[in-house]
């Protein structure tokens, strides 16, 4: 199955001379692959000719795609959306929605990505806002979090179509029937948290989902559960954190292990360790978050990724059309309509007491 991605390569913080190399490498990898690069064509051109390659090396597979206009990184969303309609984020959602594409994947401005996203492939039904969706490495291997900052004000419904999303997501890209899904808290008791989060847990157990229940922000690297779910104001506040705090780890270590000679034989005694933990822990595998919930797949990379990172959001990409996650998603949420529209039967009237029959 041919499987053809979108590229912004003018987003990010490295632009094309990131962009293209990764795309080059999912099209020597994976043969059934296409990718169209969307950006200012010259600049395009460059990269692909010091990766000695061109277009017709990979026949229709390559397409370069010009787009006269770049969004900023700080750019306003609505500005972005409003007067850059040649912008390489522009160009490259227009693809998926002509079919020309089926997925899209950009490093630049999130805000940007996201209202573009929105306004031009619009939501699946059933879907009130698109969430973004990251993994982040676990005790026993990896979790889905969502919402990780579109959606700073969320109502328990919103968080119920978040853990339908995170759950289709796993299901389809880690091959798990019945993933778990939890719902961060301050506690993992029913009792718990504030009614947002009560009545999501209440909507979400009734939702046919393998529901785990309430978790705490330590069960997130526990690995307690295969999907997390939160509003996006939590979300983004518990990624930017626990990035932080891996950036802390990693500097105490370097700034230990060269404190003096001795310690300075203790890391090199150390570095298979070292290296070991590094690449398990790699941010760099685990980039592109999704944006769920789209009629089309978006996937947003991380704006300082290398070429090595940006392809991996590239197979992502690649893999959640090939899964069918779209039409997953959509047939869920059909699922959970229909349920709420079924009439229940109702009470019978008591005429003599004018009350309702117990």
């Amino acid at each position: 199955m041919r499987v053809t991605v979108a590229v912004d390569c003018m987003g990010g913080d490295h632009g094309p001379s990131v962009t293209v190399p990764a795309a080059l490498g999912l099209l020597h990898d994976d043969p059934s692959a296409g990718v169209i690069l969307a950006g200012l064509a010259p600049d395009i051109e460059v990269q692909l000719k010091r990766h000695q390659s061109s277009p017709s090396a990979f026949g229709d597979r390559l397409v370069v795609r010009h787009a006269a206009e770049v969004v900023g990184m700080d750019e306003p969303p609505a500005v972005a959306m409003r007067t850059k309609k040649d912008s390489s984020m522009r160009v490259m959602a227009d693809l998926v929605k002509s079919g020309e594409a089926q997925a899209a994947v950009s490093a630049g401005n999130t805000g940007a990505l996201m209202a573009i996203s929105r306004y031009v492939l619009k939501t699946l039904s059933g879907i009130d806002r698109p969430a973004i969706a990251s993994i982040l490495p676990t005790l026993s291997g990896r979790v889905y979090v969502l919402d990780l900052g579109a959606n700073v004000d969320c109502t328990a419904e919103h968080l119920l179509q978040f853990g339908i999303m995170g759950a289709e997501l796993v299901a389809c890209v880690e091959h798990k029937t019945h993933p778990t899904v939890g719902l961060l808290n301050i506690g993992e008791e029913d009792i718990k948290g504030n009614e947002v989060v009560k009545q999501a847990a209440v909507l979400l157990r009734a939702s046919g989902l393998n529901f785990y229940g309430n978790v705490e922000g330590n069960d997130i690297f526990k690995g307690t559960t295969d999907v997390v779910v939160c509003d996006g104001f939590v979300g983004n506040v518990a990624l930017k954190s626990a990035e932080g705090l891996a950036h802390l780890m990693r500097t105490l270590l370097q700034e230990e292990f060269k404190r003096n000679a001795l310690t300075k034989l203790a890391g090199l005694v150390a570095l298979p360790v070292l290296n070991a933990f590094k690449k398990r822990v790699d941010h760099r595998s685990y980039n592109g978050a999704s944006l769920l919930g789209l009629r089309g797949i978006v996937l947003k990379s991380h704006g300082s990724a290398d070429a090595y990172s940006f392809e991996c959001a590239l197979r992502r990409a690649v893999e959640e059309v090939r899964t069918g996650m779209l039409a997953h998603i959509s047939e869920r949420m059909t699922h959970i309509h229909v349920q709420k529209n079924v009439p229940q039967s109702q009470p019978m009237k008591d005429e003599t007491h004018n009350g309702m029959i117990a």
